[in-house]
């Protein structure tokens, strides 16, 4: 299974993207998918979280209200909608699947662990 992730890029401070996040190649069988960013000098953090099968997304606080995560099941797609973009939302953004092995709980789904494949990051800059 690969991960095919698009839709970074420079935009200023107030303005928006949209991630995309593609699963290709062979059976594709998982339960969520996750997206994650590293901005330089930090750690790979949680940003948003959706179940296939429906069900309330997963946001970390910082993103609340601004970014919207949704999916394509008949396309095998996530997307990450992001408004009013920040500086401080700067980083590489991953996009991760779990493989279907388990259903992760309302934790699990949150933690980079639970997702055993991932997508090789696009860059999202944001200007002051």
């Amino acid at each position: 299974v690969q991960l095919q992730a698009s839709g970074g890029g420079l935009v200023q401070a107030g303005g928006s993207l949209r991630l995309s996040c593609t699963a290709s190649g062979g059976t594709f069988s998982s339960h969520a998918m996750g997206w994650f960013r590293q901005a330089p000098g930090k750690e790979r953090e949680f940003v948003a979280a959706i179940r296939w099968s429906g069900g309330r997304p997963y946001y970390t606080d910082s993103v609340k209200g601004r970014f919207t995560i949704s999916r394509d099941n008949a396309k095998s797609t996530v997307y990450l909608q992001m408004n009013s973009l920040k500086p401080e939302d700067t980083a590489v953004y991953y996009c991760a699947a779990e493989d279907g092995s388990e259903y992760p709980s309302s934790y699990e789904i949150l933690q980079s662990g639970t997702y055993d494949y991932w997508g090789q990051g696009t860059q999202v800059t944001v200007s002051s």
